[in-house]
This record gives C-alpha cells, sequence and structure tokens, in this order.
C-alpha cells in the first residue's frame, strides 16, 4: 500500500497540481498585498480618507453596557470588504488570462493530420470489393 502511495505521489500531474495550488496562494498573497498596500489607499483617500475595507452598511449597532462590555454585537453590511474582494478576483483572473494567452501564443496547437476516409466509406469499399 505504501508503495502504491510513493507511485501515486510522484506521478507528474499530481506534482504538478501541488505547485501550481502553492504558486497560486503565492500569487494571492502578492495580489491581496497590492490591492491592500497600494491600490485602496489612493481610492480611500478620494472617498474622504476612509479605510475602504472598513465601509459598512450597518444593520444594528453594537450596544454596551455600563462596563463597556458588548452586549449585542454590531451586525453590518461590509460592503467595502465585498468591494476589495471583487477587485481582487478580477486583477487574480485577468492575470491568469494574460498567462494563459502567452502560453497559448508560445505554444500553437499541433496541426492535424489530414484526415483519412471516413468510416462509412471504408464499409462502402469493403463492400464493393466482396460483391466483386
Amino acid at each position: 500500500m505504501i508503495k502504491e502511495f510513493k507511485e501515486f505521489i510522484m506521478k507528474g500531474n499530481v506534482l504538478e497540481l501541488a505547485v501550481a495550488v502553492i504558486i497560486a496562494g503565492a500569487f494571492g498573497l502578492i495580489i491581496g498585498s497590492f490591492i491592500n498596500d497600494v491600490l485602496m489607499p489612493p481610492i480611500g483617500m478620494a472617498m474622504g480618507g476612509a479605510d475602504f475595507s472598513d465601509l459598512m452598511y450597518v444593520l444594528q449597532p453594537e450596544v454596551k453596557d455600563a462596563a463597556g462590555e458588548v452586549t449585542q454585537p454590531l451586525i453590518a453590511i461590509k460592503w467595502g470588504a465585498f468591494v476589495n474582494t471583487v477587485i481582487n478576483f478580477l486583477i487574480v483572473a485577468f492575470v491568469i488570462f494574460l498567462v494563459v494567452k502567452a502560453y497559448n501564443r508560445a505554444n500553437p496547437p499541433a496541426e492535424e493530420a489530414p484526415a483519412g476516409p471516413s468510416q462509412e466509406d471504408l464499409l462502402t469499399e469493403i463492400r464493393d470489393l466482396l460483391a466483386k
């Protein structure tokens, strides 16, 4: 069983998938940093200095007692965080699109071999030969 597991895990497809997942995770961190640290601060500044990820529509405000303990938590629709996530996805999708497009240009599909006679043509020829 261990030998079978070693054979399975050492197959090219499994290793390629593992490398792709690791690289995708690191790439996601880079894009997240780009959005949170480079792209969103100027957008937040343009919106009056607000941290874009903190923008929300409050449904129920936080309630505290006299001791400062939260008795009712804040309930809000955090649309700013959602917009950050959508922008993150669009940037990742666009970069992946560019990578796939460059890969397809670098590796054009091989030309297909000329098609031979169809199965019907072969059967017709066999029938005609048998009839003779």
